[in-house]
């Protein structure tokens, strides 16, 4: 059993929905959005954040946005329910080295204090990780230790997404990097866990153009269970909605605390140029697979207190005056 911090534990609360399930929309999109938008300066790309967010957060239990287009934008606007928990990025989108040594840049003159200064509910980093890069990924995991524990300092959950890519043989045969990410995925999430990281957002362990039997997907998902520490959800990487939609039933059914999705759920609309096309796109087809994910995850994802060995109605238990060494 975890003892948690009543910070840390306010903010998971504010991430997840009432019964602890994370359905969490990503819209904090950067480079990758900037590529389908023409014009994608600063008031086109923050109008796509605010049109993404007044269509979308009701429906999750919180949104991840960044801090340039995004996250005090749609604060400052008023398209972010108050009831809908606020989950803000530290990377830089893109990353230094080369493509077959990826070293993860933080966003300038941003930081866990700030993201904690501004009321989120907490701070993500990304990291494209390969656990056998052992120099690089001890940079990294330096890095994450780093961070998780200026988030210890604020009291701010901490949720990190590792993210694998193939090197060498595997860059041209993507049959053989799908082999390799089934162990690439739990040993990573071995890693970045047994630091102070308080959600692991995963990549599913396997791709389904190449493996499609369901026990063998599920007993991957429990494998990658295992090897987390924290609750976990898995990202949805862009793939296809009904892709998406089967990666969270057997990520929920191996352990998973439910997803945290973007692209599968509003990538086309935000291909389309007209304006309200687009918001009439959102409001159907992106709403709508978002409530298809809820319901998804709601059947069987595992409650994020219970991966910690902790109950519903005690949380963190509190002994007269805890606020004097708080």
């Amino acid at each position: 059993m975890k003892n948690l911090s009543i910070g840390k534990l306010r903010g998971l609360q504010e991430l997840a929905n009432a019964d602890g399930i994370f359905n969490i929309c990503a819209m904090d999109h950067r480079h990758s959005l900037q590529r389908i938008i023409e014009g994608s300066g600063y008031q086109e790309m923050t109008q796509r954040k605010l049109e993404l967010c007044s269509h979308l957060a009701l429906y999750a239990s919180a949104v991840l946005l960044d801090p340039l287009f995004g996250a005090a934008q749609c604060i400052g606007s008023g398209v972010l329910p108050k009831s809908t928990g606020l989950l803000v990025s530290l990377e830089a989108s893109g990353y230094g080295g080369g493509s077959e040594y990826r070293l993860t840049q933080l966003e300038e003159e941003w930081s866990v204090e700030k993201v904690k200064r501004m009321g989120a509910s907490a701070a993500k980093l990304l990291i494209h990780y390969r656990p056998d890069l052992i120099e690089l990924a001890n940079k990294l995991l330096d890095m994450v230790e780093r961070i998780a524990r200026e988030c210890q300092e604020y009291d701010l959950p901490f949720v990190v997404e590792p993210i694998s890519y193939p090197v060498g043989e595997e860059v041209n045969n993507p049959a053989q990097f799908a082999a390799v990410k089934e162990q690439l995925v739990p040993k990573t999430a071995q890693h970045i866990t047994n630091l102070p990281v308080d959600v692991l957002k995963a990549e599913f362990p396997a791709d389904l153009r190449y493996k499609k039997d369901k026990k063998e997907l599920i007993d991957l998902c429990r494998q990658l269970d295992k090897a987390s520490k924290a609750p976990w959800v898995v990202l949805s990487a862009g793939v296809d909605f009904e892709v998406f939609c089967q990666q969270v039933e057997i990520a929920c059914r191996g352990g998973a605390s439910g997803f945290l999705a973007g692209r599968a759920i509003w990538q086309e609309a935000m291909n389309v140029d007209d304006a309200g096309e687009r918001a009439k796109l959102l409001a159907t087809v992106s709403a709508d697979r978002l409530k298809r994910l809820n319901e998804i995850a709601a059947k069987d994802a595992v409650p994020w207190y219970k991966k910690l060995g902790l109950a519903s109605h005690e949380l963190a238990p509190l002994q007269e005056g805890w606020y004097r060494e708080y």
